[in-house]
C-alpha cells in the first residue's frame, strides 16, 4: 500500500500534481487523484520558483496525510482521525470570536467577519476541509460579492482585516492540533490600504477652542487629546493622581496604556494641564461623565461644523492633530513616535506623508503669473 506524488505535463508550460495510489489488496489496485495543484515546468523567476517550492510542500503534506489515514484505517484506528477532524468551522470561528469579547473593537470585527462567513460557507463545513483553494475562493467572495449594510463593497482595509481573522482562526486550529495541515501559508492575504487620517490644522484647532459645544466635557477631552496625543481609552480612564509635576520634569502623565498595557511617562505642556482646571481627589476620573456613543460622536461633529469646519472628525482625530502639529512645528519624527507611544517608527511615518503633502499643496498655492 503506497501513495506516490506524480506530475502530468500540461499545455502552456505547466504541470499538474496528482496522487498515484497502489492498493495491492483492493479490486482496483491503481487509482489516481488530482490535487488541482500546478507547477511551472521551467520556472523563469524567483516568484515562480517560490510557487513551485510551496506547492510541492503542500502536495507532499496532503500525500502524507492520506497515507496516515490509510494506515490508521487498515489498523482499525480510522475512527480516531475522523473524530479529530469533525470540528465545524463556523462553530469554531464563533467560539474564537467570543473569546475576544473583552475587547470591544476587536470583538466587533470578529463578529462582522463571522457574518460574511455565514453568507459564504456551507454550514456543515469542517475545519479539515479548508484548503488553499477554499481560502482563495473566500478571498474572491470578499473582494467581489461581500457587501456592507449600506450595500457597498468592502474597503481595502476591511478586506485585509476580515481575511486576517480567518487566517488567525486557521493558524490557531493548526497550533492546537485540531487540523494536521495549515493552508494559510500558501495563500496571500489582502494588502493593507493606507487609511486617510483626518486632523485639524492649528488655525482650525483655535476655531473649535473658541466655539461652544453642547457637551462641555467632550470639548475639554477632545482639545486635551489634541494637546497631548492621548488615545480615547487613556483619556477616558485618566485619574488625577496620574497627572504629576516636578521642578525638573514639569507636568507629566504616568499611566498604563490601555492598548499595550505598558507603563508610560508622557510629558505634557503647561497649556494642556491648565486646560483641565482645578484638580480633584487622586482616584477621581479627570473626565467624569465622558462617554463613547453615537450621540456623543454626533455632538462632536456638530461642534466642529459650528466652528466652520467641514471635515469629518472623530475623537481619534485629536491624536492625528497632535501628531501633525508636532511634526509641522519642527519636532523630529523619533520624538513624536515616543510621545505617541508607538513601538514601530513606521507607524509614525504615516504622518510624515501628511506633512509632505501639505508642503506640496503650499508650493502650488501661488496662482499662475502669466
Amino acid at each position: 500500500m503506497t501513495i506516490s506524488l506524480r506530475t502530468k505535463e500540461l499545455k502552456g508550460g505547466k504541470e499538474s500534481l496528482y496522487l498515484d495510489y497502489y492498493l495491492p489488496n483492493a479490486k482496483q489496485k491503481r487509482k489516481k487523484e488530482s490535487l488541482k495543484l500546478y507547477l511551472f515546468q521551467k520556472p523563469k523567476n524567483s516568484i515562480e520558483k517560490d510557487h513551485n517550492k510551496k506547492t510541492r510542500l503542500l502536495a507532499e503534506s496532503i500525500r502524507s496525510k492520506k497515507m496516515l489515514e490509510m494506515q490508521h484505517d487498515s489498523a482499525g484506528f480510522g475512527h480516531l482521525i475522523k473524530k479529530r477532524n469533525e470540528y465545524n468551522f463556523l462553530d469554531y470561528f464563533s467560539d474564537m470570536a467570543e473569546e475576544k469579547n473583552s475587547s470591544k473593537g476587536n470583538y466587533s470585527v470578529w463578529i462582522s467577519t463571522l457574518g460574511q462567513l455565514k453568507i459564504y460557507c456551507d454550514p456543515e463545513l469542517k475545519l479539515h476541509e479548508i484548503d488553499a483553494d477554499w481560502l482563495n475562493s473566500f478571498k474572491d467572495f470578499l473582494k467581489d460579492k461581500a457587501r456592507t449594510k449600506s450595500n457597498k463593497g468592502l474597503a481595502q482595509n476591511t478586506l485585509h482585516t476580515y481575511f486576517n481573522k480567518v487566517k488567525a482562526c486557521i493558524n490557531e486550529a493548526f497550533r492546537t492540533k485540531k487540523i494536521e495541515n495549515n493552508p494559510v501559508q500558501y495563500v496571500q492575504g489582502f494588502k493593507q490600504g493606507e487609511a486617510e487620517r483626518q486632523y485639524l490644522t492649528l488655525e482650525e484647532l483655535k476655531k473649535v477652542a473658541k466655539t461652544d459645544c453642547e457637551i462641555p466635557i467632550l470639548k475639554t477631552a477632545f482639545i486635551f487629546g489634541c494637546l497631548t496625543g492621548l488615545r480615547w481609552s487613556d483619556i477616558n480612564k485618566l485619574t488625577w493622581k496620574e497627572i504629576q509635576h516636578s521642578e525638573s520634569s514639569g507636568w507629566i502623565i504616568r499611566f498604563t496604556q490601555q492598548k499595550t498595557k505598558e507603563l508610560e511617562t508622557l510629558p505634557i505642556s503647561d497649556q494642556a494641564r491648565d486646560y483641565l482646571g482645578e484638580p480633584e481627589e487622586g482616584e477621581e476620573r479627570v473626565f467624569k461623565g465622558l462617554r463613547y456613543s453615537a450621540w456623543n460622536n454626533l455632538k462632536l461633529q456638530q461642534w466642529v461644523m459650528q466652528a466652520g469646519i467641514s471635515k469629518t472628525i472623530t475623537f481619534h482625530c485629536a491624536r492625528h492633530t497632535y501628531a501633525t502639529l508636532q511634526l509641522s512645528l519642527g519636532t523630529d519624527i523619533y520624538t513624536v513616535s515616543k510621545l505617541l507611544g508607538h513601538k514601530d517608527l513606521k507607524t509614525t511615518e504615516v504622518y510624515v506623508k501628511i506633512i509632505d503633502q501639505k508642503k506640496k499643496d503650499a508650493a502650488n498655492i501661488i496662482p499662475t503669473l502669466l
